[in-house]
C-alpha cells in the first residue's frame, strides 16, 4: 500500500514538472533532419502567436528521446519511429507511452558531387558502397576514383534507419567519415568530387541527389512528393514528434495541431520535405 502511495505521489510530481517545463515557452530537442523544418515551424508559428516562445535545439534523435525521458524537453523530433526499449523508459519516467505524431514525409536522398556522371544507384549498389564492399565509382558507372564516404553518428535516426533499410543491418565500413549532422554531410560532399552521403530530401543544396532503384533492373525513380506518396521511391519514411501525453495540451497542443494543419504543411512543402496525408493530420 505504501509503495503504491508512494509511487503514486512520484508520478504526480512527475506530471507537474513536465507542466512546468512547458509554461510560457515550448522547447523541441531531437532529430538534425528535422531541425531546419522545426526552426521554420518556430519562427512562422511566434510570428502568428508572439505570446509563445519556442527553443529549437538538433543533437539527433536518440538526443532527443533522451531528453524527453529525463522531462528536459517538451517535444522530441525523430527521423525513426520511437524503440521498445525507449517507450519503456519513458513509462518508467513519466507512467505513459509517448504520444507519436507523424509531421513530414521525406524521401531519404543519397548525394553525391555535381560533377560526378553517376546519376543513379540501386539499392544493391549503394548498399555496397556504404558497407564497403564498392570501393572505387568505375565499379558503378563512373570514373577511376575512390568513393569518400560521409555518414551520420550513430545517436542519429537518419543513421539507424539508413543501416536498418539500407545496408539491411550490416555495419558501415570502416573508412566511413562520421558527421555530426546533415548539413556537415551536405557540405562535405559539396567540397569533395569523389564524396558520397545521404540525409533528409531538405539538405540538397550544393551537391546532386541521385536516382535509385529498387534492383538492377528496376526503373530509377526520383525522390519527389509523388514517388514518395506512391511508395515507387525505395528510401522513403514518415517525420515524427514525440511528447508526453501530460504536456500535450495548451500551448503545446495547440502548436502540434498548427504543425498538421495546412498551415503547417505548407512550411513543410516549403523546406523541402512532403506534407503528410490527410488522415495523419487529427489525433
Amino acid at each position: 500500500m505504501k509503495t503504491a502511495f508512494t509511487r503514486s505521489l512520484w508520478l504526480a510530481a512527475a506530471t507537474l514538472a513536465a507542466g512546468a517545463l512547458n509554461a510560457g515557452n515550448i522547447t523541441v530537442k531531437g532529430s538534425d533532419t528535422l531541425v531546419i523544418l522545426a526552426q521554420k515551424w518556430a519562427e512562422v508559428y511566434m510570428g502568428k502567436n508572439p505570446g509563445t516562445k519556442i527553443q529549437v535545439t538538433g543533437g539527433g534523435t536518440g538526443t532527443g528521446f533522451a531528453a524527453l525521458q529525463n522531462q528536459q524537453t517538451d517535444l522530441c523530433n525523430a527521423s525513426r519511429p520511437i524503440r521498445a526499449k525507449e517507450i519503456e523508459t519513458c513509462i518508467k519516467a513519466f507512467g505513459k507511452r509517448p504520444r507519436e505524431y507523424k509531421v513530414a514525409l521525406d524521401g531519404l536522398s543519397v548525394y553525391v558531387h555535381e560533377s560526378n556522371p553517376v546519376a543513379e544507384l540501386s539499392l544493391e549498389q549503394i548498399e555496397g558502397i556504404f558497407a564497403g564492399k564498392i570501393k572505387n565509382w568505375k565499379e558503378v558507372g563512373g570514373a577511376d576514383a575512390p568513393i569518400i564516404l560521409y555518414s551520420r553518428e550513430n545517436s542519429s535516426g537518419t543513421y539507424e534507419f539508413f543501416k536498418e533499410h539500407v545496408l539491411k543491418g550490416k555495419d558501415f565500413a570502416a573508412n566511413a567519415q562520421t558527421m555530426p549532422g546533415t548539413a556537415a554531410v551536405l557540405q562535405s560532399v559539396a567540397k569533395e568530387k569523389n564524396g558520397i552521403g545521404y540525409g533528409g530530401a531538405a539538405y540538397g543544396a550544393g551537391a546532386k541527389h541521385l536516382k535509385v532503384k529498387k534492383n538492377a533492373t528496376a526503373e530509377a525513380i526520383e525522390p519527389s512528393e509523388a514517388t514518395v506518396l506512391d511508395g515507387s521511391y525505395p528510401i522513403w519514411r514518415y517525420l515524427y514528434v514525440y511528447v508526453n501525453p501530460a504536456v500535450d495540451k495548451g500551448e503545446v497542443a495547440a502548436y502540434l495541431n498548427w504543425i498538421r494543419s495546412d498551415d503547417g504543411q505548407k512550411v513543410v512543402k516549403d523546406i523541402g520535405y512532403f506534407p503528410i496525408q490527410p488522415q495523419f493530420r487529427t489525433k
